[in-house]
Order: C-alpha cells, then sequence, then structure tokens
C-alpha cells in the first residue's frame, strides 16, 4: 500500500528516511555525502515520485522503493 508522504509527520518521514539512507549501505563513489546530504536526497525524490513510501500489510513493514519496481503485495 502506497503511503502518501503527506498525510505522514514530517518528524516521523525524516526518521523513515533516515533509517532507509543507514540501511542502504557505504558506496558513496568518489565523494562521500553526508547523512543529511542523502535524507535531503530522499526527501526530494519522494516529493517528485520517483521512489514511493509503501507499507507491507505482509510484513508490516514501511520502505521506500523505486517508483519502478513497486509491486503490491
Amino acid at each position: 500500500m502506497i503511503i502518501p508522504i503527506s498525510e505522514v509527520q514530517q518528524d516521523t518521514l525524516e526518521q523513515i528516511i533516515e533509517s532507509f539512507v543507514l540501511r542502504e549501505g557505504t558506496d558513496y563513489g568518489e565523494q562521500e555525502i553526508s547523512l543529511a546530504e542523502k535524507v535531503a536526497q530522499v526527501h526530494q525524490q519522494l516529493k517528485q515520485g520517483e521512489v514511493l513510501l509503501v507499507y507491507s500489510e505482509l510484513y508490516e513493514t514501511v520502505n521506500i522503493v523505486p517508483k519502478d519496481f513497486y509491486q503490491p503485495d
């Protein structure tokens, strides 16, 4: 189920994004990017609809996935 980001409190959304960024690995390429910058990038991607905030009823989890890879439960 897609969760519209407008329906999530800002603090909660920031925590979800931060958690997502922290578990996505450590390959930063040539330049290391700060956590704040990564969070801002993901937040922008959510606003633009490039990635989606989704809730899995099966696993009872919230995740961020690329729009092209989203498959409803």
